[in-house]
């Protein structure tokens, strides 16, 4: 897109946008703003009522300035392009054909909605987790078998009802994190010494439930103050992916705890009162109501306490469930603050623009033209000077308040490291030493080891390398299991262990040990640890078996996995990877005229080309390859398609090639962008 001004820039992105993707940005506006009932029936109350009861509710000046200094005129902007793209329409396009109901006319307001930010900081869900297994096991077992990294101890604090802290209150809670939910990423950036280029590379896959119509979409921007390019997720103006002429930036979680559950005492004799040092406090209450496909419209309370939204009450123990968190703040939506650090020109630049980066949490990798790297564990990370926030607190105390955030500086980071490279995939990221406490839970190594164990190789990268690294599919903790069998006396299952430990330890569609693998070290964990019924992670049952051998463990885990492999799959000749990891790309709407074909996935949620879920239904739809070198020699994939429109060609033309692992140039100077155009759109004034 090239305007003249930032005005023009962001109603072009805007217009365009709702060309491409105007079912799903409507989608997620109802999502976003509590208006899925009205098309989806009863069934959607509950949800529309937390997307309306986490609204921001503060001061809109520092809202909006707290993204760009120019954040409220660009979403104005971007606004304006859907809206006028939306009265053009003569008819109704055949998604909303479909659905039964008309695209509506977006506000500013609806840009900055927060519900979808609950999946990107769920920690809150951690705390219920915690809280069962404390109830059922007790904290000595749970620090045992659910250990915390950095190490501390569990402490149930005092007034807290861990009994009674259970699921059911995150009911309606949970009805909002299906579509949002985030499973991890890769990125790792090299500076000049190690890349046939001199330059620096950086490589960027962000994991996320696949969907389609893809999550982001790419596209270059391009006007005074303007040249980025890259992705970003379609409903907001700018990227969050990409680079402008300088630098080149990509983004993993980290998983920094941004929520916390206070646990309030109401008034027995007054239930719209609780108790704050001593003192009964009225709740907020805000009544709202929600209109409803084939129903009366219902009323819905919103309930407030100086912690934030009442999620669940228990009205028989006279206790309310708030949650604390980040979103509440100016700032607090998710991404949007890209528009400050997507313009920085330096690290300097950088470092200053993520004082505005508060949500999600996010390991920022860096590289410029100048030749420098950089990482920054950043968003908004609560201080808590008296409790860990592991668990759900007391709020009638006044004793577990935050004071503040830690600042940019005091943020993990790195610039130039002497190693000449970085690499983050959601595993903990905690410097040696490091003070402050940013987070106890964090996604198995794994990843990142495979990662740096590529980067190891005694070669100048290329871009291609980066290629074959991103759909990498050796499973590291496979071959720590096979080093464990070899180790072990086999009685049982000669032919299946032995093809087991022939096996490359690669993920692959046709493999049958693959198939074999994945189910055995589902049942590893009740074997290796049968007085425990919790969550147990992979890494820890490897490490147990590699201290202390378990043949029978061994052999009793893979007596039931082949049993059940028998039960679900009888002719053992059809056993590979692919039976059982299939993904089907299904439309919201999922309906034959929109869906697509299903695709095998190579991978699991072990490998650095990441395929979690049941079926492989999580990973990156989007890639990219930043040549710091020259910009038009970077790479990327986003698949299925850019377009969402069914009637495109474009809705399904990246398929094939993500399903291969093919990549297509991001065409970045203004000669490179002619070379490669096919089509082209003049906007111009009404008047």
């Amino acid at each position: 897109i090239y305007a003249q001004n930032s005005a023009d820039l962001f109603f072009a992105q805007g217009w365009i946008t709702a060309k491409d993707r105007l079912f799903q940005i409507d989608l997620w506006r109802r999502e976003g703003t509590g208006k899925l009932a009205e098309v989806l029936g009863p069934s959607a109350i509950a949800r529309d009522r937390i997307a309306r009861l986490v609204r921001f509710r503060g001061d809109w000046s520092k809202e909006w300035t707290s993204y760009a200094p120019d954040a409220r005129e660009i979403v104005g902007a971007f606004v304006n392009g859907i809206n006028a793209y939306i009265r053009s329409l003569k008819t109704r396009p055949l998604e909303f054909r479909i659905a039964g109901y008309d695209p509506g006319l977006w506000t500013p307001e609806d840009v900055v909605s927060r519900v979808a930010g609950l999946g990107m900081t769920a920690n809150v869900t951690q705390e219920v987790l915690l809280s069962e297994e404390i109830s059922a096991f007790g904290t000595n077992r749970v620090e045992k078998y659910a250990p915390l990294d950095p190490f501390v101890h569990l402490i149930v604090p005092a007034g807290t009802d861990i009994q009674n802290t259970t699921d059911r209150i995150l009911a309606d809670y949970r009805s909002v994190l299906d579509s949002v939910r985030f499973f991890g990423s890769n990125n790792w950036v090299l500076d000049g010494a190690m890349t046939a280029t001199r330059k620096p590379l950086l490589a960027n896959d962000p994991h996320r439930a696949i969907e389609l119509p893809s999550l982001r979409k790419t596209v270059h921007l391009v006007a005074p103050g303007w040249d980025v390019m890259g992705a970003g997720e379609p409903a907001l103006p700018g990227i969050a992916i990409g680079h402008n002429e300088k630098i080149g930036f990509g983004l993993t979680i980290v998983g920094t705890d941004q929520q916390d559950l206070y646990i309030e005492k109401i008034n027995p004799s007054n239930s719209d009162q609780y108790l704050y040092t001593n003192t009964w406090k009225p709740i907020e209450i805000e009544r709202q109501q929600i209109e409803v496909k084939g129903a009366r419209p219902v009323t819905v309370e919103l309930r407030y306490t100086q912690h934030g939204p009442i999620l669940y009450e228990d009205r028989a123990r006279h206790v309310a469930y708030a949650l604390k968190w980040v979103g509440a703040e100016p700032g607090g939506a998710g991404y949007l603050s890209a528009l400050s650090f997507s313009r920085a020109k330096s690290w300097k630049e950088f470092l200053a623009a993520m004082a505005r980066f508060k949500v999600p949490s996010e390991n920022m990798a860096y590289a410029d033209t100048s030749g420098n790297i950089g990482w920054i564990a950043a968003g908004f990370s609560p201080i808590r000077k008296n409790w860990t926030g592991l668990l759900p607190v007391p709020g009638d105390t006044g004793e577990y308040e935050w004071s503040g955030f830690l600042p940019v500086s005091e943020l993990p980071q790195a610039y130039n490291p002497a190693q000449h490279f970085i690499a983050t995939s959601n595993n903990n990221i905690l410097p040696p030493g490091y003070q402050h406490q940013i987070a106890y839970e964090w996604a198995a190594p794994f990843r990142v080891e495979r990662v740096r164990q590529m980067l190891g190789e005694p070669k100048k990268f290329s871009v291609a390398d980066f290629e074959r690294m991103q759909y990498d599919v050796l499973s590291l903790p496979a071959q720590r299991l096979q080093a464990i069998v070899r180790r072990s006396p086999r009685r049982r299952n000669q032919l299946i262990v032995e093809e087991f430990l022939n096996w490359d330890a690669r993920m692959t569609p046709d493999s049958r040990a693959a198939l074999v693998y994945e189910m055995w070290t589902t049942y590893l964990s009740p074997e290796v640890f049968p007085d425990w019924h919790g969550q147990l992670n992979l890494a820890m049952i490897l490490d147990s078996l590699e201290r202390k051998p378990n043949p029978q463990a061994l052999e009793r885990s893979l007596d039931r996995a082949l049993a059940d492999l028998h039960k679900r799959i009888p002719n053992p000749s059809e056993w590979k990877w692919s039976v059982a990891h299939t993904m089907h790309w299904r439309h919201p709407l999922n309906t034959d005229a929109l869906n697509l074909p299903a695709t095998t996935r190579p991978g699991d949620a072990d490998t650095v080309n990441a395929a979690g879920g049941r079926a492989g239904e999580t990973g990156a739809t989007f890639r990219e390859i930043l040549d710091l070198s020259d910009w038009d020699k970077s790479m990327m994939t986003n698949a299925p398609g850019e377009s969402g429109d069914p009637h495109s060609k474009h809705y399904r033309d990246l398929l094939e090639d993500w399903v291969a692992g093919k990549y297509h140039p991001m065409p970045f100077s203004r000669k490179a962008v002619e070379a490669a155009t096919e089509e082209r759109i003049v906007l111009e004034p009404a008047n």
